[in-house]
């Protein structure tokens, strides 16, 4: 029997190979790209591509989309070539977007009026874990909605997780991101250590591997440091988004992220020296000797 059609907004470092996964298990797909470029190198792999949001609506009732940032996901769904311009009563968007959860609520609130059942669910893994399938996935939304879309995400991911309601996606996303950010500046801070002292760092991270220290971000993001080589990865600019988002949500919160702040500050510095499209493990580039 011929599979569900499903919308995809977003083809980006993330989103092709989510989509190309869900092409692989014999879902067709309609799929809008920002860039005419994309749509084009899409149709010529195949791929049915449409000039708007709202004609994805018209066409499909289960949509993902994966964009920057609020505003984007604000546009594609609300706007005025958004999906809920054409979309069909009981339809389910799912945003994979990394964005303030405040807005994802009222976005979802403002859905929800027009008969549209949303779900927040970011990601962690990166371009690999989108290629492999391997994602882990953080989702806020309706029980039941979830269990409805429960056979699309083991497409895309291992590590599928109901956090709560609206918005309990993002937070969990949000706090992906203070640990990834934090542990990154702890690896650069130790390799530096080890630099200045005269050890060599190299073999200090694989003494380090072997103990209560070892994590994936001291395997991956230390060889890169080690390397310096900064390829993304994951942009620090995409990472400082997400960490804005962190801060703002903590504020709201009145809490004093300390520890997040600083790698916080990190990345911003990064931008601003023009390193914006690096890497995030180029924190290491911030950590150096006192004058």
């Amino acid at each position: 029997m011929k599979k569900e059609t499903i919308g995809y907004i977003g083809p980006g470092i993330m989103g092709r190979p989510m989509i190309e996964n869900l092409h692989n298990a014999d879902y067709p797909l309609v799929v809008y790209a920002r860039r005419e470029e994309v749509r084009a190198a899409l149709e010529a792999d195949g791929f049915s591509t449409v000039s708007t949001p709202a004609a994805v609506a018209e066409k499909t009732r289960v949509i993902f989309s994966c964009v920057g940032d609020s505003s984007d996901v604000e546009s594609i769904l609300l706007g005025k070539n958004g999906v809920v311009k054409t979309a069909a009563p009981d339809s389910i968007v799912i945003d994979m977007s990394t964005i303030s959860p405040q807005a994802t609520r009222e976005i979802a609130r403002k859905l929800t009026a027009k008969n549209i059942h949303m779900l927040d669910a970011p990601v962690s893994g990166g371009e690999q874990g989108a290629i492999d399938g391997s994602l882990s996935i953080m989702i806020g939304g309706k029980k039941e909605i979830v269990e409805k879309i429960q056979p699309l995400f083991e497409i895309l991911g291992k590590n599928i997780i109901h956090v709560g309601d609206h918005g309990a996606g993002q937070i969990a996303k949000a706090c992906n991101q203070v640990l990834v950010a934090q542990t990154i500046t702890a690896v650069a801070e130790a390799l530096a250590l080890a630099e200045a002292a005269g050890a060599d760092p190299g073999k200090v991270r694989q003494a380090l591997l072997g103990g209560f220290a070892y994590s994936k971000i001291l395997e991956v993001h230390g060889q890169r440091m080690l390397d310096k080589q900064y390829q993304p990865g994951f942009k620090t600019s995409l990472h400082a988004k997400d960490m804005r988002i962190v801060m703002e949500t903590a504020e709201s919160l009145k809490l004093d992220l300390q520890g997040a702040r600083l790698a916080t500050e990190h990345l911003e510095q990064l931008i601003q020296q023009g390193d914006g499209e690096l890497d995030s493990s180029s924190i290491r580039k911030c950590i150096t000797s006192s004058p």
